[in-house]
């Protein structure tokens, strides 16, 4: 794919920089080159340092390697998501989950050194055992990392019960994919398995809680066009999530329509099963006006403007801290994606600063429920670390006695 410098590409070339923006870029570039130095210094010290007392070539060779992922993690990450060019942007997020799980594994290598140390074991074989415990594990556990994120989804089921729900919707099937990302590595293969699957799971309704692609429509046409192939009994329904505002939402809002299904763009559509109704609503983003793509925010007042307020409803929202302003509409149950259950461990405890759920079924305030899917996909790094991806089964189940 050819490199398209954006319009304020060419003003900052153009134009020299403010003193304010100077300090902002220099100040960012500061924490960038700190925290590259972190991720990649710690397992230097792990693995090469001088408590370790290797030979002088295994040294080097170990040093020269980690200097190399140094230098390019920052090139190929700014080429490849800022210039869309996919070969930069897989080697990139491949080189960001390795340090990673190297620099986390490097941390939790102290726990295990601190035992040789009070064992009475000495340097350097007490360092040595450390960093060959910390090789190990860290090749193990992106071997099976990357098994995780490249395998069809598991299937998951659980029953979420609604007191409005009425006897009629008792037993509606909603399943409930999210963040497919589909982007720089071809997926198409796996997105027809991801498919097959679901349209083996019986569906009323099938929800796509957004982050469709990393990439346009045109650029990701491949790997998308098998959501066209669902099939569901009611509805096929599909909102934005953050990273279609990178890549032409509403681009992905007209695409996903041309696939035949119901883009939820702050509206709602209302279902009809046994004679009783659920509205199915959808929100934009919470990011969807930051974007400045006029007609797009969030707005809830607007998906449920003429929407009967005794019936139960389904709220498609991509992100779950969205659940504080759903439980204030008084919304049954609202489905969401946005975490990847965190993707690769311990990120999960980052995501917990920033979202109140990472996955699962919870309760907010009396009558919302919310579930969070852990993700159908990935994005960037090819890894699944303690964090499975999931296609979500929810049988929605009323309170009345069946």
């Amino acid at each position: 794919m050819a490199d398209i410098d954006s319009p304020a590409e060419h003003v900052a070339e153009a134009s020299p920089a403010s003193p304010p923006q100077r300090g902002r870029r220099g100040a960012f570039l500061a924490v960038v080159v700190a925290i590259s130095l972190l991720l990649f210094g710690v397992p230097w010290w792990t693995l090469l340092g001088p408590s370790n007392d290797w030979p002088l070539p295994v040294v080097l060779v170990g040093s020269l390697l980690l200097l190399a992922g140094f230098v390019a993690l920052p090139i190929a990450m700014t080429r490849g998501h800022s210039r869309h060019d996919d070969r930069a942007a897989r080697i990139g997020d491949t080189l960001l989950g390795v340090v990673w799980v190297l620099f986390v594994w490097s941390l939790i290598g102290d726990v295990l050194r601190l035992a040789l140390h009070l064992g009475g074991v000495d340097n350097p074989g007490r360092s040595r055992i450390v960093a060959a415990f910390t090789l190990v594990v860290s090749i193990g556990l992106l071997a099976w990392g990357h098994y995780e994120a490249m395998r069809v989804s598991r299937v998951r089921e659980l029953d979420v019960t609604l007191p409005r729900l009425r006897a009629g919707l008792d037993g509606t099937r909603v399943v409930l994919i999210a963040d497919t990302h589909y982007g720089p590595i071809d997926r198409a293969e796996w997105s027809r398995k991801v498919a097959a699957l679901v349209n083996t799971l019986d569906a009323d309704v099938i929800a796509h809680a957004g982050d469709i692609a990393d990439g346009t429509p045109v650029e990701r046409a491949e790997q998308a066009a098998p959501l066209g192939t669902l099939t569901a009994r009611l509805a096929k329904v599909y909102v934005t999530g953050n990273h279609e505002y990178f890549n032409e939402a509403q681009g992905w809002l007209d695409r996903m329509t041309e696939l035949g299904w119901s883009s939820l763009h702050n509206r709602h559509i209302v279902v009809e099963r046994g004679g009783d109704r659920l509205v199915i609503a959808g929100v934009d983003d919470v990011t969807a006006k930051s974007s400045g793509l006029p007609g797009h925010r969030t707005d809830l007042a607007a998906a449920l403007a003429g929407a009967d307020p005794d019936l139960p409803v389904l709220l498609l929202a991509h992100q779950p801290k969205f659940v504080a302003k759903a439980a204030e509409a008084g919304i049954d149950l609202q489905v969401s994606g946005h975490t990847h259950g965190g993707q690769m461990w311990p990120f999960n405890f980052l995501v917990r600063l920033d979202q109140p759920v990472v996955r699962g079924l919870s309760r907010h305030g009396d009558r919302t429920q919310l579930y969070t899917s852990g993700g159908t996909g990935f994005w960037g790094p090819p890894f699944r670390i303690f964090a499975p991806s999931e296609i979500t089964v929810l049988t929605l189940r009323s309170a009345a006695p069946r």
